[in-house]
């Protein structure tokens, strides 16, 4: 146990470095305040966003849309937001992406990514849960802000911490010369609780992050927030087979996120109810659906 708390305190430590000191590397986060440690410059992000995108568009499995009702709504969606974001706190890291939108014909997949850079991505499959153009940008809200706080930088500096204070660990462990098998079982434990006690709760930070971020956002934009919490919903009476536990997800739980952001709602509303409301036209249908 001794162990374990010493690598505990190794993770945490860079968060801790942030909010005593200012070092190289610490960023706060412009909405919530939230200290993050970060080990890699924007400029590597965005180069590796873009051969990562590259790498997507490229694969032979994935098939691009050359549907315009499908291509046309995503790419108005996508227009506002960046749009919104370039208003935003995080409107130098906005000017700074190449932002680029690709629609992925994949009826089945319910899914949307921004990469660091802006590279954009839209599954078809995400039209029958978003429904409307409101309820797209939700969903591209919430990966656009991924990108613009940099919480993919974050988690590889996670990696590096938690790595090196494993082996830390499994040095200290094989030096005090017990058992191997006890310290094979200590070491294995001890991964166990790093992965649930840090590295889980800290992506589904982010996941509530980006949440309450998007919702921003897409109000900045003229989309109806609302529509964020019946996105959720509708994902939740879509979802198949329950899931594991929340302790155990690096996402929060449907209901977990269906309550905060009815939480956030009203920081949202005041910003919707400040623009211009724009239309939340239909997605097409899609496979069949």
């Amino acid at each position: 146990m001794r162990h374990r708390a010493n690598v505990m305190r190794l993770l945490l430590a860079g968060t801790v470095w942030c909010v005593s000191l200012s070092v190289l590397g610490c960023e706060t986060n412009p909405y919530t305040g939230r200290h993050q440690l970060v080990m890699t410059s924007v400029a590597d992000e965005m180069t590796m966003g873009a051969q990562a995108y590259q790498q997507v568009k490229s694969d032979p499995k994935i098939r691009q849309s050359q549907d315009p009702r499908e291509i046309e709504p995503v790419r108005r969606v996508a227009a506002r937001i960046i749009e919104a974001a370039k208003r935003s706190k995080y409107a130098e890291m906005a000017q700074q992406f190449q932002w680029e939108v690709t629609v992925i014909k994949d009826d089945k997949t319910m899914n949307a990514f921004a990469l660091p850079g802006g590279k954009i991505a839209v599954y078809t499959g995400i039209f029958p849960v978003a429904k409307t153009e409101a309820g797209l940008a939700a969903v591209m809200g919430h990966e656009v802000v991924h990108a613009l706080a940099r919480h993919g930088a974050e988690r590889m500096s996670q990696g590096q911490l938690t790595s090196a204070a494993l082996q830390a660990a499994g040095a200290a462990i094989g030096a005090s010369g017990s058992n191997p098998m006890l310290s094979q079982a200590a070491m294995a434990a001890l991964g166990a609780g790093v992965q649930v006690g840090v590295l889980l709760p800290f992506s589904r930070e982010h996941e509530s992050e980006a949440d309450y971020i998007g919702i921003l956002l897409a109000a900045d934009a003229g989309y109806d927030p609302r529509e964020s919490v019946h996105l959720w919903e509708r994902m939740e009476q879509m979802s198949t087979g329950g899931g594991p536990a929340e302790f155990l997800s690096t996402h929060p739980g449907h209901e977990t996120r269906i309550q905060q952001l009815k939480k956030w709602m009203p920081e949202a509303m005041a910003i919707y109810q400040g623009r211009q409301p724009v239309p939340a036209l239909n997605l097409p249908a899609v496979g069949g659906r």
